[in-house]
């Protein structure tokens, strides 16, 4: 008999190595087809394995995908992802300063979190996972408040509990991140579920990281959906990495992961995750699938996570410092720019000025947030509120333990005992 050989996936390229993107298959533009929002999802199963495109090589939106947004819209879009970015770097650099403890940028996949945002009514529940800050951002979060979160200082409305950039605003349909991979999906199913069940018109969306589609949440999340047609998109951001394995783990090699939904029955699309106008398109089609009670919609966002996963990594130890220049969909920003110019309703000198102006607003945003202190310099929240926020009522054994922290507090001579 043939031994048996057990694979292991590798990536293909590795720090040092010359990168050829030239094996993945980017289909043209326009190429996908649309079919009607109450088809059933056995009759577009292909659409799960090539990739919706609007933004064709000249900046031109085309295909049956192409949402026909106005000018004006395409320019909050891009505002919106002009902001993001600038809040980004600043927020990284603050980091390295030792202002705060940890950041997350979203960069090269500003289009994934902004351009769904504009496509989902603000009444939409948001469960987001901790690369989709431009929710916030785009639906008019102040920068200052998040910047509170990201310091934990004073101004902090979560109290220093959350690690920062783990953030929760009921005020803008934005779920409670959790740092537990795919909670998210469960919860964002049940969510929904009930909305249909009280006889409501809000709909629900969930992302998380392609890697996460290995963990359990996230199938039970599928089985829940396709069985009761929960009202959600669900959404997965294929950005080619997790801190230190790429995608290959969580099954890259064998198929996409827009066809983990075939098997449950859930309509399912790839889509070109730098293109802002398919990205939008994507979710609007899967919103009103939701709407009108036709189910479910999962949609794996093709894109390139071009930073490293966190403060916390460093990618040039993993992966080719090629990558993110040589990665075939380009710029979200680029892309949504070049087309407005094409289109003759932007140009590259506004866009600088755009590009200055943002970068003041979020400067402007983090001189009044540090007004509320940093986390580099301590505790700036109560101490004895470490117990507060998780039962109505305390029960015996958290007091005791509250008490005995509070004296030892006392005890050692620290200022901030009782601050």
């Amino acid at each position: 008999m043939p031994r048996l050989s057990l694979h292991v996936p590798e990536p293909r390229f590795r720090p040092g190595d010359t990168v050829d993107f030239a094996e993945v298959e980017i289909p043209a533009a326009g190429a996908a087809r649309r079919p009607d929002t109450g088809a059933a999802p056995r009759d577009f199963a292909e659409l799960a394995y090539t990739m919706v495109r609007v933004l064709d090589e000249q900046g031109q939106a085309v295909g049956p995908w192409n949402p026909r947004l106005a000018p004006d819209t395409l320019r909050r879009m891009l505002r919106d992802m002009v902001r993001l970015r600038a809040f980004d770097e600043r927020m990284f650099r603050a980091q390295r300063q030792g202002k705060t403890s940890f950041y997350m940028k979203a960069l090269g996949e500003e289009a994934v979190a902004i351009a769904a945002a504009h496509a989902l009514d603000a009444e939409d529940m948001c469960f987001p996972s901790y690369r989709q800050q431009g929710l916030l951002i785009a639906r008019g979060c102040p920068l200052v408040d998040m910047m509170n979160q990201i310091y934990s200082n004073t101004g902090d409305k979560l109290g220093g509990k959350q690690l920062p950039i783990m953030y929760s605003e009921k005020r803008f349909g934005f779920f409670s991140i959790s740092g537990n991979l795919t909670t998210q999906y469960p919860q964002a199913v049940g969510w929904a579920m009930a909305s249909a069940a009280k006889g409501d018109s809000r709909i629900a969306a969930v992302w998380c990281g392609e890697g996460s589609t290995a963990e359990g949440d996230f199938h039970s999340a599928c089985t829940f959906a396709a069985v009761y047609r929960a009202p959600v998109v669900m959404n997965i951001v294929n950005n080619q990495w997790a801190i230190s394995s790429f995608s290959g783990f969580a099954g890259a090699e064998s198929t996409t992961f827009a066809a983990r939904g075939i098997g449950y029955g859930i309509a399912s699309l790839r889509v070109d995750g730098n293109d802002a106008l398919a990205v939008y398109a994507a979710t609007q089609w899967a919103a009103e699938r939701a709407r009108t009670n036709a189910g479910p919609t999962l949609i794996e966002h093709f894109t390139y996570r071009a930073e490293g996963h966190s403060t916390s990594d460093d990618p040039s130890q993993y992966r080719s410092a090629g990558e993110p220049t040589a990665w075939p969909l380009g710029d979200p920003i680029r892309r949504l720019k070049d087309h407005l110019i094409a289109i003759s309703e932007w140009d590259e000198d506004r866009h600088a000025a755009q590009d200055r102006e943002l970068a003041e607003e979020v400067k402007a945003a983090q001189k009044e947030a540090e007004k509320n202190g940093i986390l580099g310099h301590g505790l700036h929240q109560p101490l004895d509120s470490l117990f507060d926020g998780v039962f109505e009522e305390m029960p015996w054994h958290l007091r005791e333990q509250r008490a005995q922290m509070l004296a030892e507090e006392e005890a050692s001579g620290r200022p901030w005992a009782r601050k």
